[in-house]
């Protein structure tokens, strides 16, 4: 089905044959190479400086990227900045915060020529796809899910503070990443989706960070088998390998697409130049590809359906040992409830947002559908069309009315299901989804108030075929129907021209921000002291923590313009004692900028041998510890919720993904990693001092000398700062991107 291949391959008569030794100047051949020369702004040995022809975010992002712009001198937008509303729509949550975001959304697009999506509309990948991608273009979302690389587009999703970087006309700089060719032959069998072949290949990457951080190039002779939605399918996921950005070959598919979307001259022909070089490969088999289920709690935990239903029992077995020591017993998850005379029963469907709710996988589920119904029991099915126009298309052609009849429900253009904000499930349901993540409470519950449930990935076509048996887990390859014709599709302009306010190019200063009572401006952050003195908050021992841990995604996402009261959610659902210990660091610290120590801090310095006066000069703040933080999520509050709570660093042995250590450099706070075999066995009020840390970063130190104080003495620790770039430590002196920009623009 799908293999890996970790030495390099070069292109050659237009398939994949063994190189003999790396080639890093044939890079350059690639797809992917071809489009970042046309965007870096300045050559330098081994890294990109980058500009995007565009930007995107939604509203969980937004208000905070502009308040952080404007602070740092912004004064209109240079590139089409699209800003859609597709996360926070639920106006009910929170009372009137999340419409005073969307009314200072579009007040913002007004002043600095923005375009603005109101709510419902569109989520915001699908509102890329449809106009902003093109043929070697490059997009930067604030969404960690921006991939268009089928539509021949690079998308790369990052934290809020890369997209300010843009809007300042300065570029996004990241050491030049080797590139995988994903070689893709076969054709897909009826009832395999998209969403199965992503899921085999998040399995076959994920844990071994085969990926990571990496560029995956799809090319090959499978590609003209798979229509657009499938292809796009496919790549949405490619966020959940860990891999940087995606990119495929284009053709006639892509031209169609394009025209149907009014932007044919938007089109050109990408392929590898012959001797094109890859620094590894992956090879799938469209045609073995079996309809995949991935399992609680993430999208690499994934199994053929046929398996799942075979040996259920042991595999929900170890799904519940997984969350009783992830959630310290705390709550529990009893799957193996739903194995019922030797069948698995489900609670939820649900088919959605930029993966699942596609025009042809609607299309197809209703085609499984025709005929059946979901039945009067406890499973449900609802279905989140990605866009208006989507949702005409599929109204016209009886889709929507099909699904309507056998008893699913169509719901908004809404993100919700897949942040824990939409149809959230019963506490200990099960609940199959065509979305994309399945994370610990990303389906909006809260173990610590008991409530827990699974949530299993699948595509669409193996939701709708369990939906025809009424919950009972199936396979879409074992039911029988007529898959549905590939006709004309259509792409109804009108609704965005009529709806959308499209102002790029025409800012109107004068124009007034509209603030609601929640938008609150960032607090002062300050610049890095000489020496600093860490007090551990937080200690987390998963092996990986998501940013959805760091900071709950849900409901709580609707105090996101307000910093502060945003940072009173930082770890609740993992760590509830983070928020109290971090504050109380916090109130030390402002009490020794006064001129007052504490008495738990000058009993740490006694242990240091430092006197009243030089601690005076320590400055001092919080720190958490992960295995490996920052999976997940794009959002920059995972990193910015601790700063402004008085966090300083963040120590791990690996950073999850490049997002979340761009995150914490972005906000000032050290991305400090732990040496692999280092042991950390230390805990929350313990202290890290760090000395001549400031002099130690801007010489360029990579190895900072440290001593950890415990209540039973003191003990040497070495913390690291590899790979930083000197960009990155001007920002961590100066304390932030905001403070950095700001004093650039003699604000």
């Amino acid at each position: 089905m799908i293999t890996v291949k970790a030495g390099g391959v070069t292109w050659s008569k237009g398939a994949p044959v063994p190189a003999p030794a790396p080639a890093p100047a044939q890079r350059e051949k690639t797809i992917a190479y071809q489009i970042f020369r046309r965007h870096s702004q300045r050559e330098e040995a081994g890294q990109l400086h980058l500009a995007f022809d565009s930007l995107i975010s939604h509203d969980i992002t937004y208000v905070g990227i502009i308040q952080t712009a404007r602070a740092s001198g912004m004064q209109e937008f240079p590139v089409p900045y699209v800003l859609t509303n597709c996360h926070n729509s639920l106006c009910a949550v929170g009372g009137t915060i999340n419409e005073d975001d969307h009314v200072f959304g579009l007040s913002a697009a007004m002043k600095y020529g923005g375009i603005y999506v109101p709510a419902n509309q569109a989520v915001i990948h699908q509102y890329a796809r449809e106009m902003l991608s093109g043929c070697g273009k490059m997009v930067l979302g604030s969404d960690s899910h921006t991939r268009y690389g089928a539509l021949g587009t690079m998308g790369v999703g990052e934290g809020g503070p890369e997209i300010v970087k843009q809007l300042l006309k300065n570029t996004y700089d990241i050491a030049a990443p080797q590139v995988v060719l994903v070689y893709l032959t076969g054709e897909p069998a009826q009832g395999v989706g998209p969403h199965d072949v992503a899921l085999a290949l998040c399995a076959a990457t994920y844990k071994n960070g085969f990926v990571k951080n990496k560029v995956l190039e799809f090319a090959g002779p499978g590609i003209k088998n798979l229509p657009m939605d499938y292809r796009i399918g496919i790549d949405v996921m490619t966020t959940e390998t860990a891999c940087l950005s995606s990119i495929w070959e284009t053709d006639s598919a892509v031209e169609e697409y394009l025209t149907i979307h009014g932007r044919g001259e938007e089109y050109q022909a990408l392929h590898p130049q012959e001797g094109a070089y890859y620094d590894s490969m992956i090879t799938i088999d469209l045609s073995k590809v079996e309809p995949m289920a991935a399992l609680p709690f993430h999208p690499s935990e994934a199994y053929p359906i046929r398996e799942l239903v075979e040996n259920a029992g042991d595999i929900f077995r170890e799904v519940e040992q997984r969350a009783a020591e992830q959630f310290g017993g705390k709550v529990q998850l009893s799957l193996t409830d739903k194995l019922v005379d030797g069948k698995v029963l489900v609670d939820q469907g649900v088919i959605a947002g930029c993966a699942g709710g596609m025009y042809d996988n609607i299309a197809e589920a209703a085609a499984i559908l025709e005929g059946h119904d979901v039945g009067s029991g406890y499973f449900s099915l609802s279905i989140y069309p990605p866009s208006v126009p989507v949702n005409l298309e599929l109204i016209r052609s009886g889709v929507q009315q099909s699904l309507l009849e056998a008893g699913a429900l169509f719901k908004p253009c809404f993100c919700g299901p897949c942040f824990g904000a939409g149809d959230v499930p019963a506490n200990n349901g099960l609940s199959i989804r065509h979305t994309t993540r399945n994370f610990p409470n990303r389906e909006g519950s809260k173990p610590g108030d008991g409530q827990l449930s699974g949530v299993v990935l699948m595509d669409a076509r193996s939701i709708a075929a369990t939906a025809r048996n009424h919950g009972v887990l199936t396979p879409a390859t074992q039911v029988s129907y007529t898959q549905p014709k590939q006709g004309k599709r259509s792409f109804d302009a009108q609704v965005y021209q009529r709806r959308v306010y499209f102002g790029f190019g025409e800012p109107q200063p004068d124009y007034e921000l509209k603030f609601g009572p929640n938008i609150a401006p960032w607090p002062e952050i300050p610049a890095l002291g000489d020496h600093l003195l860490l007090e551990v908050a937080s200690v987390l021992r998963d092996p990986v923590t998501t940013t959805d841990e760091l900071i709950p995604s849900g409901e709580t996402s609707s105090y996101r313009s307000n910093p502060m009261k945003l940072a009173s959610f930082a770890l609740s659902r993992r760590d509830p004692d983070y928020v109290p210990r971090a504050l109380a660091a916090q109130e030390r610290e402002r009490q020794r900028q006064a001129g007052t120590i504490a008495p738990e801090l000058q009993a740490v310095a006694e242990k240091l041998g430092l006197g009243t006066e030089e601690l005076k000069n320590v400055q001092t703040g919080s720190v958490i510890f992960a295995n490996k933080p920052g999976d997940g999520s794009a959002r920059e509050q995972a990193a910015s919720c601790q700063r402004v709570l008085g966090g300083c660093a963040n120590l791990c042995y690996e950073f999850a993904t490049k997002r979340y250590r761009s995150n914490c450099v972005n906000w000032g706070m050290l991305p400090f990693i732990l040496e692999e075999g280092t042991q950390f066995p230390y805990s929350p009020g313990d202290y890290i001092y760090v000395p001549d840390v400031r002099e130690k970063v801007a010489r360029g130190d990579d190895s900072f000398p440290a001593t950890v104080v415990t209540h039973q003495g003191t003990s040497a620790i070495t913390l690291h700062l590899p790979a930083a770039t000197a960009e990155e430590r001007e920002l961590l002196l100066d304390g932030c991107l905001m403070n950095h920009y700001a004093a650039q623009n003699g604000r």
